[in-house]
Formats: structure tokens, C-alpha cells, sequence
């Protein structure tokens, strides 16, 4: 009978490793299961995280071709107004030869300095040349 006993016993515990055997696979399964759920998770997380930089960098790629833009508009109006500013140097310039030669008496004195060219009035009614337009024709 004590074999008998002992041959029970060991059926317990071969159905008692079974079952812990079971419920160790079981386990394993829904570790498996919540370890590929986070990685979805993850992965999804970064394709968000991919979508959301690619819109920031599109947004910010605009507003540097804007900014790129503004800063050639300035450029081409500083050219602009350094021509005109140039050229205004040299009407002031000229204009004080002619009044220096009124002043000065050099000639014929002010009847003959007003007629033709050395009118002053004749003079600063000429256009102003340089425009944005002429400035990057090539």
C-alpha cells in the first residue's frame, strides 16, 4: 500500500506541475500580448511624434522662404534709395557750383547764369532716374 500511496502522490504532483505549466503558458501569452500592445503603442506614438515634426518643419521652411523673400525686397529698395541718394548728392553738388558761380560773379552775372543750363529751377525739375524696376534688368 505504500507504493500505491506513493504512485497517488507523485499523480498529484505531476497534475499540480501540469496546471502551473498551464498557467505559467497562459502568463507567458498575456505578457506577450501587453509587450506587442506597448509596441504598437510606441510605434504609433513615434509616427505621430514624425507627422507633427514634418508639419512644424514645413511651417518653419515657409516662414524662412518669406523672411528670405522680404529681406531681397529690402535689398533691392536700399539699392533703390542708395542711387537716388547718390544721384540727389550730385544735383546738390551741382547746384552749389551754380550758386557758387551766381554768387561768385563768373561771367556775365545772374541775367546770363538763369538762361539755358545754369536755370536752377529747369534743373530740379529732372526726374529722379534710379527705380526698382531698372535696378536687376540684365
Amino acid at each position: 500500500m505504500a507504493s500505491g500511496t506513493s504512485s497517488g502522490s507523485l499523480t498529484t504532483n505531476s497534475g499540480s506541475d501540469g496546471e502551473r505549466r498551464r498557467k505559467r503558458m497562459i502568463s507567458n501569452r498575456e505578457s506577450a500580448r501587453r509587450s506587442r500592445m506597448k509596441k504598437q503603442k510606441h510605434l504609433d506614438d513615434l509616427q505621430a511624434e514624425l507627422t507633427q515634426l514634418r508639419t512644424d518643419n514645413h511651417r518653419i521652411l515657409t516662414r524662412v522662404s518669406v523672411a528670405a523673400q522680404h529681406c531681397l525686397n529690402i535689398e533691392a529698395e536700399n539699392s533703390v534709395l542708395r542711387a537716388q541718394a547718390n544721384e540727389l548728392g550730385h544735383r546738390l553738388h551741382s547746384l552749389n557750383e551754380i550758386i557758387g558761380f551766381i554768387n561768385g560773379g563768373g561771367g556775365g552775372g545772374f541775367s546770363e547764369a538763369v538762361d539755358g543750363f545754369f536755370n536752377p529751377l529747369n534743373y530740379l525739375n529732372q526726374p529722379i532716374m534710379a527705380a526698382a524696376d531698372n535696378m536687376f534688368r540684365w
